[in-house]
């Protein structure tokens, strides 16, 4: 302040209001260390002053580097015609004194960090013609009293925060040449009185939430050059009005809601250069003819509802006067083939064409476009072959024709494109070698042929595309093995040869791509140790090798500390896995399953704390699951350690892992009991523990995991009941709990689980009771499994509405009674082994009672049976004596007749015998029964 007080006596008042501005300021570049007493004030950085030395009349500090806030004292010079204090850090308000410069014809402002609303002093600016206060955080309305300042030329508000509607005072602005609105937050329509501003050259709204139609009086504008109403929300059709705008250079009102048809008015505006109307919702034909606006450089009319095959008149081009250079289709509804009239346009120098419903083969005549920078024909249905003729476009940059259905080879006429940098080609039919000549195109940044049927080798010279950043060639049938040219690929970053049929070891010459960051070898029959040079390639952070054939160590691939993604799965990489391993701190997904790895899993692998997936199931690693290596792993959500030799108790730690989705440590040889704090698991979609030694019941916990998709507990020596509260599991598709000791009586509550559907399995273990009516309302059910155990009482009726069901098991029980027609269709198989009373009913042997009725025991038929065999015996006896009583009778009346000595007297004796009525009945009734 001593040198304030110090020029406060002896120096000019503006010397004085300037070095108060100064002190105010942060000056970290020194833009103002020649603002000193020292020197005269008009000789300072950014000072212009008058004729006489005595006013400042401008001040240009822009792109300074200042910062902190405006000083009052700066509006005590009212001698001020020019402030520039754009493009800088500043921050506060636009101070209400600000009204004092009353000389000021150009305020600028822009590009700081000024916030608050716009003074409404600003209007006493009359002499100002230029304000651009823009791209600042300036909030609230745009003040009316801004139509006051009748001398203003551009009015610059972009790029703030601002509200409400546009003043319709803005219409009094009669020398306004630029009007600059865009990127804020303005609702309303677009005010009748713009009209008024006749000098008006670019008016650019765009980017706010403008509403109603574009008004018919913008029409009458006749200076106006540039019109940028883009991404509002303007509806209603475009007015004929615009054609009156002969002065219109640039016409945007894409990403709006405009429909009906293209104005054919529009083609008066000769002086158009570059009309964009895309993403609105306009249709019918496009009547917009470069024909017949010479000047039209660039048509946009994507995104909208152009339909149909004749959409592109025959007098769109003129090729001897059109300069139309970019014709954007794309997003549209366009069918048919290729629209032919568009090869007049011969300036075209970008076609897109994307995302339509185009069809029918290439036309060859596309050869005739020779300035074609970029083609878009991406996401069509064209079919054939690309034309020889394409390799005539050599000012051909990008390529973009994927999925589509283009078949045949790719012709070698490709190599001739030597501006090339992009092609892809992916999800198409192409088939055939990869063409040599591709090569030549050394300018290619970026191939992807993904998702064809090329096959052969990948040719031998590719390692001559040295600018070549990623090469995609995944889902193929490419054989052989990589290039060793490849390696010299220096530039290459994504590599993805997966899913093809490629073989041989990888060549030394990977070690050369240094800034190779993803590569993907999967699903082919690579073989062999890897190279140890691969642990040069420092920047790798996505690795999938899985499904090959490599063996040896995994070393090599950890040399890059940056590694995210390391999938080893399926191949047969032997050793202890590298401590090294956990430098890789980035590392989310590990998975290096069914490989023959040994040893322990390293204790430095707790520092992997970001790890979301690991893998390591099928292999022959041996330790225990220490709390040091994984209870870090907080982030993990895919834990699996299945078929491998670990020993130990099974950890209670596990329950801090509250991100788990699926853990997976079956087939070791863990012990103790399941942990009650995997219930603090509530993410938890699969839990398997199947096949160790676990004992101890069921924790009621795991009814907290409600999002559980599948239990498997099967294989351990668990014993107890099933709690309860299983009953709250309502998503599980996949219930196993096999091979224990569980006891008890099945719960009621596990007929509650409706979404199982894989398999319900509670079979080898020592369940009593009967089987729950509840079952049957597992209607989605395809398998169940309820053998071995010792399960009394009938099959409820309610297991027929199991019609899902493809595997049943019930055998081994005490079932007895009526198999459910339902289960008819079964084998045997399912029900044998139960009570001697034994089931009946088809497969099994048919019930002696039907009707719905109580079936007899085995000692009620037993019962019968010898009732049956007594009274037959006791009848066959009765029938024994009276055939004997017979034999005797005849004998003693034959005798008789031999005494009398005749056969009349005997044959009288019969008579009489037979007549008589008094005598024997019971010989009478037999006599008649002999008879």
């Amino acid at each position: 302040m001593s040198v304030i007080h110090a020029v406060a006596a002896a120096a000019s008042t503006p010397s004085l209001e300037l070095l108060r501005v100064k002190s105010e300021l942060v000056d970290p570049t020194g833009v103002l260390h020649s603002w000193s007493p020292e020197s005269h004030f008009c000789r300072w950085n950014g000072v212009e002053c008058s004729e006489d030395q005595t006013q400042v009349i401008a001040l240009n500090l822009s792109d300074s580097g200042l910062s902190g806030s405006i000083s009052a004292e700066l509006w005590n010079l009212t001698s001020l015609e020019t402030l520039d204090l754009s493009s800088n850090f500043l921050n506060g308000s636009i101070p209400v004194e600000i009204g004092k410069l009353q000389s000021l014809t150009a305020l600028l402002l822009h590009s700081n960090y000024l916030s608050g609303e716009i003074p409404q002093e600003i209007s006493r600016l009359k002499k100002l013609q230029v304000l651009r206060i823009g791209n600042n955080m300036l909030t609230g309305v745009i003040t009316p009293r801004i139509g006051e300042l009748t001398e203003l030329r551009v009015l610059g508000l972009g790029y703030c925060q601002l509200n409400g509607s546009i003043p319709k005072e803005l219409g009094n602005l009669k020398q306004m040449e630029s009007l600059f609105l865009e990127e804020n937050q303005l609702q309303g329509p677009i005010p009748e009185e713009i009209r008024g501003c006749k000098n008006l050259q670019t008016f650019v709204a765009s980017n706010n939430r403008l509403e109603g139609t574009i008004p018919a009086s913008l029409g009458s504008l006749p200076s106006l050059e540039i019109l940028n109403l883009a991404n509002n929300s303007l509806s209603g059709s475009i007015p004929t009005d615009l054609s009156h705008l002969s002065s219109l250079q640039h016409l945007n009102l894409l990403g709006n809601q405009l429909n009906g048809s293209i104005p054919a008015e529009l083609n008066q505006l000769g002086q158009l250069q570059w009309v964009d109307l895309s993403f609105n919702r306009l249709s019918g034909s496009i009547t917009l003819l470069s024909s017949q606006l010479h000047n039209l450089e660039a048509l946009v009319l994507s995104g909208n509802d152009l339909k149909g095959s004749n959409v592109i008149p025959s007098n769109f081009c003129s090729s001897s006067q059109s300069k139309l250079q970019k014709l954007f289709l794309a997003q549209n509804d366009l069918s048919g083939t290729f629209p032919l009239e568009i090869l007049n346009c011969l300036s075209l120098q970008q076609l897109d064409l994307s995302e339509n419903n185009y069809d029918g083969d290439l036309p060859s005549a596309i050869g005739k476009l020779q300035n074609l920078t970029d083609l878009f024909l991406q996401n069509n249905s064209f079919s054939g072959q690309i034309p020889s003729e394409i390799g005539n476009l050599t000012q051909l940059e990008n390529l973009y024709m994927f999925d589509n259905a283009i078949r045949g080879n790719l012709p070698p006429e490709i190599g001739r494109l030597h501006q090339l940098t992009n092609i892809y080609l992916y999800d198409n039919q192409i088939s055939g070698e990869i063409p040599r000549e591709l090569t030549n195109c050394t300018k290619l940044t970026d191939i992807d042929f993904f998702g064809n049927h090329f096959t052969g080798p990948i040719p031998e010279t590719i390692g001559k595309l040295k600018n070549l950043v990623m090469l995609q060639l995944r889902q193929n049938g490419l054989s052989g093995p990589i290039p060793p040219s490849l390696g010299y690929c220096r530039s290459l970053e994504i590599l993805a040869l997966a899913d093809n049929k490629l073989s041989g070891t990888l060549p030394p010459t990977f070690r050369f791509l240094s800034k190779l960051f993803k590569v993907t070898l999967y699903n082919n029959s690579f073989q062999g140790p890897l190279p140890s040079s691969l642990s040069q390639l420092k920047n790798l952070q996505i690795i999938n090798f899985c499904h090959n054939r490599f063996n040896g160590s995994i070393s090599p691939l950890l040399g890059s500390s940056s590694l995210s993604a390391l999938d080893l799965t399926n191949n047969s990489f032997s050793g202890p896995i590298p401590s090294m391993l956990a430098s890789s701190i980035n590392l989310t997904r590990l998975r290096l399953a069914h490989n023959q790895l040994t040893g322990t899993i390293p204790p430095e692998f707790g520092q992997l704390t970001n790890l979301q997936f690991l893998d390591l199931s099928f292999n022959n690693l041996t330790g225990e699951l220490s709390e040091a290596q994984f209870s870090r792993f907080k982030k993990l959500q895919h834990f699996l350690l299945s078929n491998n030799q670990l020993t130990g108790i099974m950890p209670s730690w596990l329950g801090t892992l509250e991100e788990l989705g699926e853990l997976d440590l079956s087939s070791n040889n863990l012990h103790g009991d399941i942990p009650k704090s995997l219930g603090n698991c509530s993410n938890l979609l699969k839990l398997s523990l199947h096949g160790n030694i676990l004992t101890g019941s069921i924790p009621e916990e795991l009814g907290n995991l409600t999002s559980l998709n599948v239990l498997n507990l099967q294989r351990n020596n668990i014993s107890g009941t099933i709690p309860k509260t299983i009953e709250n599991c309502r998503k599980l598709f996949e219930l196993r709990v096999s091979e224990n000791s569980l006891t008890g009586s099945i719960p009621d509550e596990i007929g509650k689980l409706t979404e199982l559907q894989v398999i319900l399995d509670l079979s080898h273990n020592s369940f009593s009771g009967e089987i729950p009516t509840s079952l049957g309302n597992l209607i989605k059910l395809e398998r169940l499994n309820l053998s071995c155990n010792h399960l009394q009482g009938k099959i409820p009726s309610s297991l027929a509405k199991l019609t899902s069901l493809h595997r049943l098991n019930l055998s081994n029980n005490d079932l007895r009674g009526r198999i459910p027609e339902t289960f008819s269709g079964f084998p045997v198989s399912s029900f044998q082994g139960n009570s001697p009373e034994g089931l009946c009913g088809r497969p099994m042997e048919v019930c002696l009672r039907s009707g719905g009725k109580k079936g007899m025991s085995n000692a009620a038929v037993v019962g019968i049976i010898a009732v049956i065999v007594f009274s037959s015996t006791v009848i066959c006896l009765v029938m024994v004596y009276i055939m004997v009583r017979m034999w005797c009778h005849w004998r003693e009346v034959a005798i008789s007749s031999t005494v009398d000595g005749g056969g009349g007297a005997g044959r009288e004796q019969r008579r009489e015998m037979r007549g008589r009525k008094g005598g024997d009945d019971q010989f009478w009734k037999l006599s008649q029964l002999v008879q």
